[in-house]
């Protein structure tokens, strides 16, 4: 013996107009507009959660031992020429003072 429900299954159409026949639906959003062009919500969605993604990756690439070690590098580079830029500032002012 099978294990047949006692009920037919409706057909795709029956289902559909009983589905139809109870609250209204509301149309599921796609992101896109009826021609196939993308809505702003969907762009703007979009654009927030790359910006979202891209800054969480930073972060975690910063707090990484070879993002600690990049940004120190660059500090101690930065020291270094505005260390050279005063250097050099300083003999200039000594070859205007020893011309004069």
């Amino acid at each position: 013996m099978s294990d047949m429900p006692d009920e037919p299954t409706p057909e795709p159409e029956q289902a559909q107009q009983a589905a139809s026949s109870g609250a209204p639906v509301e149309p599921v959003d796609t992101g896109y507009t009826p021609s196939g062009v993308p809505t702003f919500e969907s762009v703007r969605e979009k654009i927030e959660t790359r910006y979202g993604t891209s800054t969480g990756a930073a972060e975690l690439d910063a707090e990484s031992p070879q993002g600690r070690t990049i940004e120190e590098q660059y500090d101690e580079r930065q020291r270094a020429a505005a260390e050279r830029l005063a250097e050099i500032r300083k003999s200039m002012h000594k070859e205007q003072d020893d011309t004069q």
